[in-house]
């Protein structure tokens, strides 16, 4: 039986640990089960972010037989990569290939127009840019990967590897994924997704001064029941003229971002304190843990005790 054969692309600017997680899964720990070749478009040597050079096995052409094609992360996603390579993507995927980003690397699919109607998803830090120079991408920058059929999309960096042990383990089975992830030293599986890595979003000071205000006080009373009425009164306007802002500037109703602030503080706390869960949800307004529990599952994809154990910088409790 023919071996599965993979092809990873590497552009200029690619980021490193994007090329190796493919070589690292689908060469290094695959136990002959795939044929994996490292290409670029142009000389045998590609420049790396950082300039470290790699030293590739093949040219485009490669593509053509190639059953999967992963593209790597790369540094500058608003350039336009070739036409050779965007026509080389194209062509393998109307053949049947299945094409896999991770990372960045998604940029190239889009300027390939391979994500036109999909969902998917890149790192958390670019996908507005993403979203906004290809507004017919439908982009989710919550999940570590998305399997979208013969078009698949990672997550940055280690979200890469999730999504290589993911193909391995629709490829080959539970047991073989599990396999290459034990000789890794990581889980088969994680739960959750990047938005448990993202950086509490900073909320730009805005010029509404209406607006300014009730946020303001918002984020100082977030331990107590906040009523769309009472922040009507609090910000000296109507309900309606209140609404009608938040939805403005922030795409989410005055309730609903308020909700977002809550948990965003619950995760400082389940970062930076020993507080237990149920103390936490009473300092950020929430009824009880469960309440906070289900809120921090939606906006963060993990539960808080799980939060609290991968990202905890508070001391042990003596």
């Amino acid at each position: 039986m023919a071996r599965h054969r993979v092809v990873t692309v590497a552009q200029e600017g690619a980021v490193l640990l994007d090329v190796a997680i493919p070589v690292h899964v689908f060469d290094y720990h695959s136990n002959g089960r795939y044929q994996h070749r490292l290409v670029s478009e142009g000389p045998v040597n590609v420049a790396s972010f950082g300039r470290f050079p790699l030293a590739t096995q093949g040219g485009l052409g490669l593509l053509m037989r190639a059953d999967t094609i992963i593209v790597a992360g790369y540094d500058e996603v608003r350039r336009r990569p070739s036409d050779r390579l965007l026509r080389a993507l194209r062509h393998s995927a109307s053949r049947g290939a299945r094409i896999v980003s991770i990372c960045t690397g998604a940029f190239t699919l889009a300027w390939a127009g391979l994500l036109d109607g999909r969902r998917a998803t890149t790192h958390w830090y670019v996908a507005d840019i993403l979203a906004e120079m290809f507004p017919s991408v439908d982009v989710d920058p919550g999940v570590l990967y998305i399997d979208g059929g013969k078009v698949l999309t990672s997550g940055g960096v280690a979200a890469g590897l999730d999504l290589c042990l993911y193909v391995v383990r629709k490829d080959l089975g539970a047991a073989a994924a599990a396999q290459v992830a034990r000789q890794t030293l990581v889980a088969p599986h994680r739960d959750g997704g990047q938005s448990q890595f993202v950086q509490a979003r900073i909320w730009e000071r805005t010029h509404d001064s209406l607006l300014a205000e009730a946020m303001s006080w918002s984020l100082e009373h977030l331990d107590r029941r906040i009523s769309l009425a009472v922040l009507a009164r609090e910000s000296k306007t109507s309900v309606r003229t209140l609404s009608r802002r938040f939805r403005e500037a922030t795409r989410m109703t005055p309730l609903q971002w308020i909700r977002a602030q809550r948990v965003d503080l619950a995760r400082e706390l389940l970062e930076t304190t020993s507080l237990t869960v149920e103390t936490v949800a009473q300092k950020c307004g929430f009824p009880d843990a469960p309440t906070l529990r289900r809120h921090f599952v939606a906006q963060m994809g993990t539960p808080p005790r799980a939060y609290r154990r991968t990202f905890s910088t508070a001391p042990p409790e003596m």
